[in-house]
C-alpha cells in the first residue's frame, strides 16, 4: 500500500471502524533514520496502529523498532512481501524470503530491543522457490526467532519479468497453502491476504485462520469498513453513516488546510466512499476536479456528497 495508507487515509478509516487494525504504508529504514520528513507521524485516534517496515540491515531495523515504540506504535511489521524493483534494489521486500536466516535475525534482535510485537508479512513463495516446503521452512525459521504472527499473501511473487501490478494477479491465489501453514503451526497467529473483496469472504477465511488483511478492496470501496465492527468483531454499536463520515472528514480537511496542508492530500483517499450509490460518479468527478485547487477545503467534500444526495432523491 505504498503511497496509499498515509496518516490521512488511516484517520478516515478509523472513523468507520474502531476495532480494525490499521497498517502504515511501507516505510524504509533509510527514510526513518535519514529522511528529511517525519514519516512516522500519526493521529492518536488511529490506534491500534502497526508500522510496516522495509529494510534488511539488522542494526537499522532494530533502531527503527526502538523509534517506533518510542513514538507510540502498537506493533512493527517487517515487509517480506513487496515485489517491486525499487524494493529489491534495496534488498528488502519479497526477495528476503530467500534469506530466512536474515529475517530471523532481524526478528530476534528487534524483539529483544522492544516490548511491542515484531511480526512478518510474506508471500507464499518467490520465483521458482514456490514449494510448500520452502514456505514451511521460512515460517519455521522465523518462528523460532520469536515471531508470533505471520501475515501471508496467498500468491507467490515473481521478482523478475512481472510488474508489481501483474504480481497482484499472477499467478493464482492459493489460500489452501496458508490454511495448511496454520495447521502446521497452530501455536502461531496466521493471517491471510490477497484478493479478498468482502467481509463475507473474510469471515469464510476466519473459519481456517486467525486474521484477514484487506488492502486494495478497502481502498477502492472504503465504506466496507463501516460494517467491520459488527460483522467481524461482533460489536453491537450503530454503524456510522456516510453522512456522518463526510461531516467529520470535512472538519478534518479544514483543520489540515488551516495548518498549511492541501485538501487533496486527504480527499484523494475518499474517492471510493460512495461507490455503489447513485451519483457515485458525480461524487468522484467533483472531488477529482475541485479538491486539487489551491483554495479547496472541506466544503469540496460536502458539495461532492450533495450530488449523491441529489441523485438519490
Amino acid at each position: 500500500m505504498l503511497d496509499w495508507t498515509d496518516r490521512h487515509c488511516r484517520y478516515f478509516y478509523r472513523l468507520m471502524s474502531e476495532k480494525t487494525v490499521l497498517y502504515t504504508e511501507m516505510v524504509t529504514t533509510g527514510a526513518i533514520l535519514h529522511g528529511r520528513g517525519d514519516y512516522l507521524a500519526f493521529n492518536q485516534a488511529e490506534h491500534p496502529l502497526v508500522l510496516q517496515l522495509g529494510g534488511s540491515d539488522v542494526n537499522a531495523m532494530t533502531e527503527c523498532a526502538k523509534i517506533a515504540e518510542q513514538r507510540g506504535y502498537d506493533e512493527v511489521n517487517i515487509n517480506v512481501g513487496c515485489p517491486s524493483d525499487r524494493v529489491q534494489n534495496g534488498r528488502f521486500g519479497a526477495c528476503l524470503m530467500a534469506e530466512p536466516e536474515l529475517v530471523a535475525q532481524c526478528v530476534s534482535d528487534m524483539q529483544a530491543a522492544v516490548d511491542i510485537p515484531i511480526t512478518v508479512k510474506s508471500r507464499i513463495g518467490i520465483d521458482d522457490q514456490d514449494s510448500y516446503e520452502f514456505l514451511h521452512t521460512f515460517i519455521e525459521q522465523v518462528s523460532q526467532a520469536g515471531c508470533q504472527h505471520f501475515i501471508i499473501h496467498a500468491r507467490k511473487a515473481w521478482l523478475s519479468g512481472l510488474s508489481p501490478k501483474q504480481n497482484r494477479e499472477i499467478p493464482p491465489l492459493d489460500y489452501q497453502r496458508v490454511y495448511q501453514i496454520k495447521q502446521d503451526f497452530p501455536e502461531r497467529e496466521i493471517s491471510i491476504n490477497g484478493g479478498i473483496k468482502s467481509l463475507a469472504e473474510a469471515n469464510e477465511h476466519l473459519a481456517h485462520i486467525d486474521g484477514v488483511m484487506i488492502g486494495r478492496e478497502i481502498y477502492n470501496s472504503p465504506y466496507l469498513l463501516a460494517d467491520a465492527d459488527p460483522q467481524i468483531y461482533g460489536e453491537s454499536k450503530a454503524v456510522i453513516s456516510r453522512q456522518q463520515v463526510i461531516e467529520q472528514m470535512a472538519n478534518y480537511v479544514d483543520n489540515h488546510v488551516a495548518n498549511g496542508g492541501r485538501a487533496w492530500h486527504v480527499l484523494r483517499h475518499m474517492l471510493g466512499l460512495c461507490n455503489g450509490l447513485v451519483g457515485a460518479r458525480q461524487f468522484r468527478r467533483h472531488l477529482s476536479e475541485c479538491a486539487g485547487q489551491a483554495d479547496a477545503n472541506g466544503s469540496v467534500l460536502l458539495d461532492a456528497f450533495a450530488k449523491v444526495a441529489q441523485s438519490a432523491s
